[in-house]
């Protein structure tokens, strides 16, 4: 499939690994955040995909990557959180990713 060849689908599924991987050894009491944050990252890549699937009209594909961006700052909100919580330590990395893809897809036609 197409989305797959592009660059910022390939930074949200590193993303998406790390966070499935991070949120397993979260203590007790913080189920709500790992969900949220899993389906944030979750959402950013599956709309993404499906835009660029659409080809009826130009409006309607960037109306998906305008809500795969939205779910990009939602998941850097919730990556800012679990540092607060001290969840997760050094989520710069991740956040650098997932600004790349946000600019990625901005840029998309």
């Amino acid at each position: 499939m197409n989305h797959e060849k592009l660059e910022s689908y390939k930074h949200l599924m590193l993303v998406a690994e790390e966070i499935a991987k991070s949120v397993t050894k979260w203590p007790r009491g913080y189920a709500y955040l790992a969900d949220e944050l899993k389906r944030a990252v979750a959402g950013a890549v599956l709309t993404l995909a499906e835009g660029n699937g659409k080809r009826s009209s130009h409006a309607e594909r960037r109306r998906f990557f305008e809500m795969s961006m939205g779910s990009i700052s939602e998941t850097m909100s919730g990556l800012d959180l679990a540092k607060t919580f001290h969840l997760m330590h050094n989520t710069e990395a991740l956040k650098s990713r997932l600004k790349l893809a946000y600019v990625k897809i901005s840029a998309l036609p």
